[in-house]
């Protein structure tokens, strides 16, 4: 099949089923009310709740979700064939990733903003929000410390890309005092500033950075440490100086580097290049690869639906969005936005890596021979650098194609991916402190209500899991196998919520989320399962314990969340959930 026309269906049915399915959803399913009381103004205070515009807070939501996660997942999925791929992200995005965003932001703004364990503790009972947390806190623990390996290692492979990512935060200081402080326009200056940001790729492409080892840590392990202590102060810093400002830039260089790959598409297409996709349809037995049902809704998270969003939902977004009305634009909208990016990042890998592939032995390589020795085998694909690899280049090559030189396209994708990376981390780091706040506000230890001590915590937590395998700051990987499971389970236990919230409204109207609920629990547990018995066969008493907690816990709160949903009437009050 030809890869422009794929994109093109894929495309025109994100926007019908958003105008169609999204609508329903927020006028019939959650009755979205402008004159509702939000978070974002009851609580106002300057630093976490701030009323935003929908297309700021939209930037924000957006690049925070994002990350590398509807990047690497697809990257690796396609080994079992682009068709099974496409169909997950296009059918899941629509009927579960997207309501479960949308489900988990409008319940945290019903109920001033809190996070996800605290609003599964009130619609299910108290019992659940510990159990809740171990699976969030392993989700951001995780997500941390791995992100801060991802930008680690672009930075140690495109070492263009070094200088734009670091530029790109006094820019983003100085676009938020023009708009907070001197009344500038958002649009306008948010435009200087990602003009300013795309200066410094063409500067940083003549001026690569590359360290390094410097007193035994590696170069790895030393951005690891310099993206940590950024995390620290980026996520304790009101979101109006930074976070705010950096992400609206981080949502016009997506909507630029989506444009540069569609462009790409259609100038491949119709050049002598001819981009077609050279991946197979389906390969439902790659060497090396464990099978295709469970883990293809396991491997494509990011792109089709994740737990981590619910997570940002209920964390920031939630104290942000000034209006039930832009929540569905925000909610809904951006994860069909991600839906849209793996949905490219399917036709670089399956189309695009064909235009133009360097093996190690300096031989050019294209069409399905390209493919084909990137994609060998599992063991070869699955490795980060071998994921970010085949989407940066195959990215390249269609961007290429519409006349902007190889070293710039790199450099751009490159800071594309590192961006939407150091959103991700410190956003999830500012929510670790919300979490740690919420676990211990009903408790005597009130240290955790300092966000210094909170977030200094959080941090000091991922950097001991990153260095706890030795100076690189690879320590992560060591449970990065968990993670997939982890980020699934806690999406499928949120759905769940979600479900008992809605049938305590009354109807039927609980079955767009109860049944993407079960599908997706069953289909990790499924997959935690097989893990379970390879990591026992293996030995490997970290994951096996850890796997086996994840288990026990989640099915603790499904059972709870069941006895809830089966013992709820419609118009049962919220404060009997309790």
């Amino acid at each position: 099949m030809d890869a422009m026309l794929m994109m093109l269906a894929a495309f025109a049915g994100y926007i019908v089923m958003y105008q169609l399915y999204g609508r329903y959803i927020g006028r019939k399913i959650f009755a979205l009310s402008g004159q509702a009381p939000v978070p974002a103004k009851e609580m106002e205070d300057g630093v976490d709740y701030v009323p935003t515009k929908k297309e700021i807070i939209f930037g924000h939501h957006f690049t925070s979700i994002a990350g590398t996660g509807p990047i690497v997942g697809p990257a690796i999925a396609v080994i079992w064939g682009w068709v099974p791929a496409m169909i997950w992200i296009f059918v899941g995005s629509i009927m579960m990733g997207a309501v479960h965003d949308f489900g988990a932001l409008i319940l945290s703004m019903r109920n001033q903003g809190k996070s996800v364990s605290e609003i599964t503790s009130k619609y299910i009972n108290p019992r659940t929000k510990l159990f809740f947390f171990v699976v969030v806190f392993l989700d951001l623990l995780i997500i941390t410390a791995i992100f801060g390996l991802v930008i680690a290692v672009i930075f140690n492979m495109y070492p263009a890309s070094v200088l734009p990512v670091w530029l790109e935060v006094p820019i983003a200081m100085w676009l938020g005092f023009m708009i907070y402080r001197r009344g500038a326009n958002a649009l306008t200056w948010s435009i200087v500033a990602l003009v300013l940001m795309y200066a410094t790729v063409v500067l940083g492409t003549y001026l690569p950075i590359k360290l390094s080892a410097i007193g035994g840590l590696p170069p790895t392990g030393i951005w690891t440490v310099a993206l940590l202590v950024y995390a620290f102060i980026a996520s304790t810093l009101p979101v109006t100086t930074l976070l705010q400002p950096r992400d609206f830039i981080n949502s016009h260089q997506l909507l630029v580097a989506l444009a540069l790959m569609v462009i790409g598409v259609f100038a491949a297409t119709f050049s002598g290049s001819q981009l077609h996709i050279v991946a197979p349809a389906v390969q439902a037995a790659p060497e090396g690869a464990p099978p295709m049902l469970p883990f293809l809704f396991i491997t494509i998270a990011c792109g089709a639906i994740s737990g981590f969003h619910s997570l940002v939902s209920s964390g920031t977004t939630a104290k942000q969005v000034e209006s039930e009305n832009d929540s569905l634009f925000v909610g809904y909208g951006s994860m069909l936005t991600e839906a849209v990016l793996s949905t490219l990042v399917i036709v670089a890998v399956a189309a695009g890596i064909g235009l133009g592939y360097h093996t190690g032995e300096g031989a050019t390589l294209t069409g399905i021979d390209a493919w084909s020795t990137h994609y060998s085998s599992w063991a070869a694909a699955k490795g980060l650098g071998s994921k970010i690899a085949a989407f940066v280049y195959g990215a390249a090559n269609m961007i290429e194609a519409a006349g902007i030189p190889h070293a710039v396209a790199l450099a751009i994708m490159g800071v594309f991916v590192a961006s939407f990376a150091g959103t991700t981390m410190d956003t999830a780091t500012r929510i670790e402190r919300y979490a740690l706040t919420e676990l211990f506000s009903n408790s005597p230890i009130r240290i955790f209500e300092n966000k210094y001590v909170s977030t200094a915590v959080a941090v000091f937590l991922a950097g001991c899991l990153a260095f706890s395998s030795g100076g690189d700051g690879k320590g992560a990987l060591s449970l990065w196998p968990l993670f997939g499971c982890i980020n699934q389970i806690l999406a499928a236990l949120v759905l769940t919520t979600v479900t008992v919230y809605l049938k305590q409204r009354g109807g039927l109207s609980w079955i767009i989320s109860g049944i993407p609920a079960i599908f997706l629990g069953a289909m990790t547990v499924w997959a935690i399962l097989i893990n379970q018995g390879m990591y026992m066969e293996k030995g490997n008493m970290l994951l096996s314990s850890l796997n086996l907690l994840v288990l026990c816990v989640s099915l603790w709160v499904a059972a709870e969340a069941i006895i809830k949903f089966l013992k709820t009437e419609a118009g049962t009050p919220a404060t009997e959930a309790s």
